[in-house]
């Protein structure tokens, strides 16, 4: 069963579901992405945050083009498909950088505030997808990139947080 806050569902904490996010990206296991994607699709429904659309945090390239996808573009095109609303790929991913998962805390919290520009304007309300949030580093430079846009509001989703207290900081 999905987990909504005011402003966020996720389907449970890192420690229980973190593995499920793992054999997707990681291990190629797809079609996890659609069924999870419509798990929390039943969250975002359950919240009604009368949203326009649905995107997703983009990937470094290389990455897409070694895996053949963006594990957060399949949970969130399933999401999409499921609450019956547009996906739109809205975000380019502009600077490279190492992968989150082999830098410490504190290197996590330096993501450059430009790592994210909107390839287009935005407009309404949007759910952003990405398949865990560790410190929430990605996601909110995601979000502001966003609203910068000139989205409405933003909301978030993910299949595993790290802390999920840490997500009331995302007062939207």
């Amino acid at each position: 069963m999905p987990r909504h806050l005011p402003h966020f569902v996720y389907l449970g904490d890192y420690q229980r579901f973190g593995q499920l996010a793992k054999a997707i990206k990681y291990q190629g296991r797809r079609e996890l992405a659609t069924f999870l994607g419509q798990q929390i699709a039943l969250g975002a429904k359950q919240a009604e945050w009368g949203l326009d659309g649905v995107t997703a945090v983009p990937t470094l390239f290389h990455r897409k083009v070694k895996r053949g996808y963006n594990q957060a573009e399949l949970l969130a095109q399933a999401v999409a498909e499921k609450l019956h609303i547009p996906y739109q790929d809205l975000l380019l991913r502009t600077t490279w950088d190492t992968s989150q998962t082999r830098k410490t805390l504190q290197k996590r919290l330096e993501l450059p505030e430009t790592t994210f520009q909107p390839k287009s304007p935005v407009k309404g309300i949007w759910l952003l997808v990405d398949d865990v949030v560790t410190t929430g580093t990605t996601f909110e430079r995601a979000r502001k990139a966003l609203l910068e846009a000139g989205a409405t509001r933003v909301f978030g989703a993910a299949i595993a947080v790290k802390s999920p207290h840490d997500l009331s900081r995302y007062s939207l």
